[in-house]
């Protein structure tokens, strides 16, 4: 990779993500860590306001904004077809706000990327074999809850009970399967951790409460279970 477009990668990954280090871009790049040095260098130089963190990387400051991106062909239909498949999700809150999102992105797409990936999109289509139709509205929600660390209230049914359980959690971590979304809590009525379906949370509220984080570990709860 150039240079130039290399710089320009590392200034859209920064802008993006908010600390990163030398050692994360050099294998990215599949370069030394002096040259990830020289390259921060150079964006210094251009004006780019790095943010060196002591001990920890890269950062950029507050409110500072990249010129906007182009995307490739590639990429745009990576993106047509990524939404797609979110549009099978049976929760309608991360539909709408993933086509909210893509309005934005198709906006800065080229004209000809853009008739291309029109023309992609009328020719897809996922099918759905999925026997059980269930649906649910509070996965964007949940997921506020989850990165900003905040208490939240649910009133949750299992399948074969007649009425709703009371449940404050700590809310940690989201996976899918079956075309279900599946919620990892702590439970503060059972002392443990628990999953619930989020279609079967039949109330919730998010608390400004804040949580102290447990350092929940996604890969070793799957590989207790």
């Amino acid at each position: 990779m150039l240079q130039l477009s290399r710089l320009i990668s590392i200034l859209t990954l920064l802008k993006s993500k908010r600390i990163l280090t030398a050692t994360e871009l050099s294998k990215k790049y599949d370069v030394s860590i002096r040259t990830i040095y020289r390259d921060i260098r150079k964006l210094e130089e251009s004006g780019v306001p790095v943010i060196t963190i002591e001990g920890r990387g890269y950062s950029l400051m507050d409110d500072y904004t990249v010129p906007p991106v182009q995307f490739t062909e590639k990429q745009a239909n990576a993106l047509i077809t990524a939404q797609h498949l979110v549009n099978q999700t049976n929760d309608t809150s991360l539909a709408e706000n993933f086509q909210e999102a893509m309005t934005k992105i198709k906006s800065v797409f080229r004209s000809s990327v853009q008739e291309k990936s029109e023309r992609l999109d009328s020719n897809i289509f996922v099918f759905d074999k999925t026997i059980e139709k269930v649906s649910s509205k509070a996965l964007s929600e949940i997921q506020l809850a989850i990165t900003n660390l905040n208490f939240t209230e649910i009133n949750y049914r299992k399948p074969n009970d007649c009425e709703d359980s009371f449940r404050k959690i700590e809310p940690y971590a989201l996976y899918s399967t079956d075309n279900k979304w599946i919620l990892i809590a702590w439970c503060h009525l059972r002392h443990d951790y628990r999953s619930f379906r989020i279609d079967r949370i039949k109330h919730f509220k998010i608390l400004n409460e804040k949580f102290k984080d447990r350092k929940f570990d996604l890969q070793k709860y799957f590989l207790s279970v």
